[in-house]
């Protein structure tokens, strides 16, 4: 079971907590046992699994990234000038697997599933594979 979902994101850099839709699409679904792959189609975005409880932490990821990946750089030569969102989606993953149990994603008490925005704002997708367990 494939499913597609869209999200508009509204700044060059920004992580997107998606764990309820994901956990939506499991439930509607009613898998018991399993896995859920969560993949991003495309270049400049990730996807990542990280806490959901203090906002200060996507800050402080987004804050890092951008201090190791800057978004201008005098050796980089990608033409389109994005190179800094290529590197930082390098960095995140392009997708996550995670364990379905009792129908339920399982995930720590402090984790969530977040789609990484590396060169926004843009309307993006993601995608949801449920693998029956």
């Amino acid at each position: 079971m494939l499913f597609t979902r869209n999200l508009r994101t509204s700044r060059r850099d920004e992580m997107i907590d998606i764990t309820r839709e994901v956990a939506s699409i499991v439930s509607k679904e009613d898998i018991r046992e399993g896995l859920a792959v969560v993949y991003c189609p495309h270049t400049t975005g990730g996807i990542t699994i990280q806490e959901n409880a203090d906002p200060d932490v996507k800050h402080d990821v987004l804050m890092r990234l951008d201090e190791i990946y800057p978004w201008e750089h005098p050796k980089y030569r990608h033409a389109e000038g994005n190179t800094a969102s290529h590197l930082k989606a390098i960095t995140t993953g392009s997708s996550q697997t995670v364990v379905v149990q009792d129908g339920k994603l399982l995930l720590g008490r402090w984790q969530g599933i977040y789609f990484c925005e590396f060169d926004g704002p843009r309307t993006r997708e993601y995608v949801v594979k449920l693998i029956k367990g």
